[in-house]
């Protein structure tokens, strides 16, 4: 379950954007998001690598906190 912090995730648009470049990767992934800490959870089939792709390739920084 890897948890990324996304200090560019700014709003609810971003929120959205970032959703779904994960579900295009793993349409079952189960995404949790705290705006206010810029942070997200996501439970996957995919690996921390290919989310964090992912999510750059929609225009944002993660940054990976764990991969748990």
């Amino acid at each position: 379950m890897p948890q990324f912090q996304v200090q560019d995730m700014t709003c609810k648009h971003c929120e959205a954007n970032v959703i779904n470049a994960i579900k295009e990767v793993d349409a079952g992934a189960d995404i949790s998001i705290d705006l206010s800490l810029h942070l997200l959870t996501i439970t996957s089939i995919q690996d921390a690598a290919t989310l964090g792709d992912a999510i750059r390739e929609a225009g944002y920084t993660p940054f990976l906190l764990s991969e748990q």
